[in-house]
């Protein structure tokens, strides 16, 4: 079972990173899913995913079987299951079809990403959290970059 300071520490460790993420979209101007909604995405999949990790626990408390509760109950995995299905549908909603392409894609799939950041906080895998997010701010610069410099190209050759 958890501590109460080490579902605290989960949920900060889950706020930081998910704030890394958003910085990436408030620096290129997409306000729409920024370091608040990064940070919201990724602390509430943790939460989440440690009410997940608790409840047979307080499930099992009065029985004392916590064995028994986890072979018959396994549902309560179904909540991270369900923290990517609800994440879908606010990827959704970022996403805007506009007069000649959509529009948001990247924005809703790092939000898809931070709450995956926030799964993996939760369940305790921090380091290998903080190392996926690093690695997903890093291939966002450097495919914003080589975007960037293929328009310019294009554009120079006009």
């Amino acid at each position: 079972m958890l501590t109460f300071e080490q579902m605290l520490a989960r949920f900060a460790a889950a706020l930081v990173l998910g704030a890394i993420l958003g910085i990436e979209r408030e620096l290129v101007g997409k306000g729409e899913a920024g370091i608040r909604t990064e940070m919201l995405v990724a602390g509430g999949a943790s939460i989440f995913t440690m009410v997940g990790l608790v409840l047979p626990y307080i499930v099992s408390a009065p029985t004392g079987n916590l064995a028994d509760v986890v072979a018959r109950n396994s549902g309560f995995l179904t909540v991270i299951g369900n923290i990517v299905v609800g994440i879908g549908f606010l990827g959704a909603g970022l996403i805007i079809k506009g007069d000649d392409r959509p529009h948001g894609i990247t924005t809703a799939a790092l939000v898809w990403a931070t709450a995956a950041i926030g799964i993996l906080v939760g369940i305790g895998l921090i380091p290998f959290a903080a190392t996926a997010t690093v690695i997903i701010a890093i291939v966002l610069y450097v495919l914003r970059r080589i975007n960037l410099s293929e328009r310019l190209e294009r554009n120079a050759g006009r």
